[in-house]
Parts: C-alpha cells; sequence; structure tokens
C-alpha cells in the first residue's frame, strides 16, 4: 500500500511506517542478542564441559564463532549493499529476518531433543552471518526514507534506542529462560523474529533511491571509492573498525563469567546486558535532545572513555576483588554509554553526508566495518585470549582503542574539525575530500 505524505517536521514515531520499523528493530534485536549470549555460552560449555577443553581451548572456540560469523558478510558485502540500493529494501529485509526466524527454529530444535553440538552451532553461526550481511544495508538505508530529513537525527537516536534496549533485554531475557529451560531463549527468538517479520510487512511502499543505468560491477566500485574519498565518512567508519576491534570484550564475557567471576549464566546475562544500559541512557538522552554541536570532537572524547572503561573491567577483580563483579559491571555500562554516543554521532554523519541512492552500498562497507569490529573483534579477543589470558586480551584491546583514537585525530583532521552534522556545500565537501 502508499503511505501518506507526512508533515516536515513530525515527530518520527508519529509516522507509521517509522513506527514499524521502529517495533521490528526492537524485536528483532532481542531475539538476536538472546540467542547470541546463549551461543556463546553453549560454545563454552560444550568445550569445557563435554570436551574437556582448558580455557585457553574453549577460548579458541569463542574465537572461532566470531569468525563463522563475520565471513559471510566480508565476503557478500560488495553484492549486499549493490542489492540494497538496487532493490526494494524492505523486501530484503523481511527475508533476511525470515532466515534469522530459520536458524532460531533450528537451535531451539536441537538444544529441547537433545542433539545440539559444535558443529550445528557453528553451521547457524555462518547462516546468521549471511543473513546479516543482506540485512544490516537495507535496514540502515530503509530508515532515511521513513522519515523527512529533518528529523533523521531524532529517528537514528530511537533506532538506536530499539537497539540498545533490545540489547539489554534479550541478553537478560536470554540468559534467565536458559536457566529455566535450554531451549526456552531459541523459542522465544522464533517467536520475535515473528514480529520482526509482521511489522515489517505493514510498511508501506516508500520512496526508492534512482536505480543507476551503470554495470552493477561498476555501482560496486563507485561506492567503495565514495567511502575512500570522502575523508570525513572514511575516518569515522575506520575510527570505529580499528577501536572496538581491539577493545570488544562480547567474547570473553562467558569466560569472565564462568571462571573469574564465577557467577554463572545468569551473571552472564547480566554483564552481556551492562553495555546496553548504559547505552540506552544516551540513547534516550539523544532522542529528547539531539546532539548539535562540536559532534567531531565529542566522537573521539567518547571513544577514549570507551577504551578506558574496557581496561578497568579487565582488572576490576584485581583492583577490587570484593566487588570485582560490581565494578566489571559498572565498568562495562560506562563502556556501552561512550559506545553509544561514539555510534549515534557516526551513524548520522554517515547518513547526512551520502546521498540516498548511494546509502546501501556505504551502508554495506558501514556494516563491513562494524561486523569486522564485532563478530572478527571476537575471533580476535578469543584467539588472543588463548595466547596472553582473558585479562592480558582486554588490557591490550583498551589500550590499543586509546592509542587509535590519538592517531586517527591527528590522521583524520576533518573529524575533530566536524562541528555539527550539517554537510558543507558539494563543492567544499569535495574539496575536503
Amino acid at each position: 500500500m502508499d503511505s501518506a505524505p507526512e508533515p516536515r517536521h513530525a515527530h518520527p514515531l508519529r509516522i507509521a511506517n517509522f513506527r514499524a520499523y521502529f517495533v521490528a528493530r526492537f524485536a528483532m534485536t532481542i531475539a538476536q542478542n538472546a540467542m547470541i549470549i546463549v551461543i556463546g555460552w553453549q560454545v563454552y560449555t560444550i568445550a569445557r564441559e563435554q570436551m574437556g577443553m582448558s580455557v585457553s581451548g574453549a577460548a579458541a572456540q569463542l574465537g572461532l564463532i566470531g569468525l563463522l560469523q563475520f565471513l559471510p558478510l566480508f565476503l557478500t558485502t560488495p553484492v549486499s549493499g549493490f542489492v540494497a540500493d538496487r532493490f526494494d529494501r524492505r523486501w530484503i529485509t523481511r527475508i533476511t529476518v525470515g532466515l534469522q526466524l530459520l536458524c532460531a527454529f533450528i537451535l531451539a530444535l536441537a538444544t529441547y531433543e537433545g542433539w545440539i553440538s559444535l558443529p550445528i552451532l557453528f553451521s547457524v553461526a555462518v547462516l546468521l552471518g549471511l543473513a546479516r550481511a543482506f540485512s544490516g544495508p537495507a535496514f540502515s538505508a530503509l530508515a532515511p526514507n521513513l522519515v523527512p530529513r529533518e528529523v533523521l537525527p531524532t529517528a537514528i537516536a530511537l533506532s538506536s534506542i530499539s537497539w540498545q534496549v533490545g540489547t539489554i533485554i534479550g541478553p537478560a531475557i536470554g540468559g534467565f529462560a536458559y536457566a529455566h529451560a535450554r531451549s526456552g531463549a531459541y523459542w522465544l527468538a522464533v517467536a520475535l523474529f515473528g514480529v520482526a517479520l509482521a511489522c515489517m510487512s505493514l510498511i508501506g511502499r516508500v520512496a526508492q533511491p534512482p536505480r543507476s543505468a551503470a554495470h552493477p560491477i561498476r555501482q560496486i566500485i563507485d561506492g567503495l571509492r565514495y567511502v575512500g574519498q570522502n575523508k570525513l565518512v572514511l575516518g569515522t567508519i575506520t575510527l570505529d573498525l580499528f577501536a572496538v576491534f581491539l577493545a570488544g570484550t562480547s567474547a570473553l564475557l562467558p569466560i569472565y563469567a564462568h571462571d573469574i567471576f564465577k557467577v554463572g549464566a545468569q551473571g552472564l546475562s547480566l554483564l552481556a546486558a551492562a553495555p546496553a544500559v548504559g547505552a540506552s541512557v544516551i540513547a534516550l538522552i539523544f532522542s529528547i535532545r539531539p546532539l548539535k554541536h562540536n559532534v567531531g570532537p565529542r566522537m573521539l572524547i567518547s571513544v577514549l572513555v570507551y577504551g578506558t572503561a574496557t581496561i578497568l573491567f579487565g582488572i576490576a577483580h584485581l583492583i577490587v576483588p570484593a566487588y570485582a563483579f560490581e565494578v566489571g559491571v559498572g565498568a562495562l555500562a560506562v563502556a556501552g554509554g561512550a559506545d553509544m554516543f561514539s555510534v549515534y554521532i557516526r551513524q548520522s554523519l554517515i547518513q547526512l553526508y551520502t546521498p540516498d541512492e548511494m546509502r546501501g552500498r556505504v551502508g554495506a562497507v558501514s556494516q563491513l566495518t562494524i561486523s569486522a569490529s564485532n563478530e572478527l573483534g571476537e575471533a580476535e579477543s578469543g584467539f588472543l585470549a588463548s595466547m596472553l589470558g582473558p585479562i592480558g586480551a582486554v588490557l591490550v584491546g583498551g589500550g590499543g582503542a586509546i592509542v587509535v583514537t590519538i592517531l586517527w585525530t591527528y590522521l583524520f583532521p576533518s573529524i575533530r574539525r566536524a562541528k555539527t552534522f550539517d554537510p558543507p556545500e558539494p563543492q567544499k565537501l569535495e574539496a575536503k575530500s
């Protein structure tokens, strides 16, 4: 169905298409995080308790699960961005949500029947990586088509809230559901992916970007060239890539919960939810009072805070043994808030500085770096922990994020010079690039 025109300054949640998008992303994020936390726990506990692996050996399995999610995205990124710019973004999201629903059903059935194993978990990880490879560019490119440009930063903040609150609820529900019934988290994910699919089906027809007559390979190259030539976009994307790649701790949370804090699956759910608690507070603030000034310098400061909080989490049990778990949770919450601060600025800059006809391809490149920093970062953390131990891996990662931020301040001066989200005139942008 067609959508009626919306007032230019309408709040995003007053727009029916955006409301459906908001609920769909919220439900999908809860489902994804309920699954991911349980997948990591199952991989680690199967390796430790059923296969008798050491901590370092089980940590390497956690690294492998991250690598298997990253590889499909890495291999399909050029194609997925082109697909998001060429075809109806609503249908791409519907198909990919359906694939994730299938993955959740497979894991639910395998866990319920008792034949869950590392090969099944690894195989599903590949399918989830493939689904996310195509859903990410389509979801990110669809949001600007649903709201007027004037309220896009607010829509980005709200979209981030749906993601961050879902990230809070997902691990908590996943951990508690798994503790109650081992297949419970996966059955919950099946239901939530169904809700997301239904909501995406409610989104009416939206404006599509003009289709280029150029050859598909040429369009892919043009998208990559745009990212390479726009120094602000390139700098913000790569800053996230290296900072979160180095300082990410999500893959190591099962180790800290199982062997360092000794808090079990329920404690793991609290550790996993802590970053999203801090992130949600920041996202809620930005949805009420959007950031407008000194956006570039503030993004750099937020990444420095992220690296510092990561280091504090890594050594909490050494500096305050009696309250190690509580301090660790608090440090993760601060890291999550700092990361949300950076994400809000980065996504707003990328969306507003990128022409609509290229948002899918630029979004694919952005997602590749996000996935590299998350899934490949999990692989790096797991493999590094197998060599240096989990504490050494966290300390190296947090310190590396701080070093990268300092380097990027000088390598990409356009970041620290970005005072607002308003892009300069085309000729000025070209000169700066």
